[in-house]
This record gives structure tokens, C-alpha cells and sequence, in this order.
């Protein structure tokens, strides 16, 4: 059994959003396109309160009810199972969707006889490298679909640097191809 989970794919993330991710919503139309290959999809959303900690690092985004916290419009959600709220604390980051408030996303796959995982969305360097790595952790099989993904890039080398360390962590990078094959 295999699991697609659909990381921060939300309006601040995307061109014109507090903290966008050059070609954020090119990941829509992939992750749109390979959902219904999976046995389970679960999505995550940063869900932030207006005044939190993670805040003195970033620019405020995706804040609770907000219109930036609110999945991409071109995102069909009507293959989301489950939705993982994270950084819903004063003093949480949430980059990890393992990290979820409202969810045990390991429990809730293990649950549902989950052995394989796919990760996809925003941001490579960032919430998709940490809820990889929790995935490996978690000792679910993980696979990181690297046209269904994209960084923030703080600096110019951190997407090469994440797929890296996913790799060197045991991740599996595939293409969205490679899954409608």
C-alpha cells in the first residue's frame, strides 16, 4: 500500500504569496495527475497563529483562515483523504507533516497498512526534506517525486543540498512519469 503526501501546496507558497517558491504551482497539474495512483493521499498545510516564534525567521505566511493558507485554487483535493495541520504553535516550525497537531500522520499510515510513501510539494529545502527524512525515519519506504516538487532557495544551491541529504538518508528520487508507467 502506497501513500502520496502533498506538502504545503498553499497560496503563500506559490507566485504572489508571502513567501513564494519560484514555479510553486507548477506541481499542481503533476500531483493532480498521479493522486489517483494512490492508496491513500494525505496533505499537509502550514497552519500558523498570527504571532508565532517561526515568524522572526520568515516572512508571515499561511496564517490560520487566511486566504495565503489556503490550498492552491488548481489543487483537486477531492483525492485528500486526510489533511495534517503543522506549525499551529507559538513555538513550533512545523516543517515536518509528521510534525501535524491534529494527526499521528505515522500512526494514521501504519493504520491504514501504508508501506510506501511519496513525497511531494513545497518547499524542497525545507517542509519537504524534513517530512522526507521523518518518513525514512518512520521506516516507511520514501520516494521524493522531483517534478512535483520545488524550493525556496535561500540560497542558490539548497534544492541540489535537500535531494542530497534525502538521498544520502535513503529517499528514492523518482519522476511522476516513473509512477504512470
Amino acid at each position: 500500500m502506497k501513500a502520496l503526501l502533498i506538502v504545503d501546496v498553499q497560496n503563500d507558497f506559490c507566485t504572489g504569496g508571502a513567501l513564494a517558491t519560484k514555479g510553486g504551482e507548477e506541481v499542481v497539474p503533476v500531483i493532480n495527475k498521479i493522486a489517483a495512483e494512490f492508496d491513500i493521499v494525505v496533505a499537509s498545510k502550514d497552519w500558523h497563529p498570527e504571532e508565532t516564534m517561526h515568524f522572526e525567521k520568515w516572512p508571515n505566511h499561511c496564517i490560520q483562515n487566511t486566504k495565503g493558507a489556503e490550498f492552491h485554487k488548481d489543487l483537486d483535493t477531492s483525492n485528500i483523504h486526510q489533511i495534517a495541520y503543522k506549525g499551529t504553535g507559538t513555538k513550533d516550525d512545523g516543517y515536518s507533516a509528521f510534525e501535524a497537531t491534529n494527526i499521528n500522520l505515522t500512526k494514521y499510515l501504519q493504520q491504514n497498512k501504508i508501506t510506501e510513501v511519496y513525497v511531494s510539494g513545497l518547499a524542497t529545502d525545507y517542509c519537504v526534506l524534513n517530512t522526507a527524512l521523518d518518513s525514512v525515519k518512520h521506516n516507511f519506504k520514501t520516494f521524493v517525486i522531483t517534478d512535483a516538487i520545488r524550493a525556496v532557495n535561500v540560497k542558490s544551491d539548497d534544492s541540489e543540498k535537500a535531494l542530497e541529504k534525502m538521498k544520502s538518508a535513503g529517499c528514492k528520487l523518482i519522476s511522476s512519469e516513473v509512477i504512470l508507467s
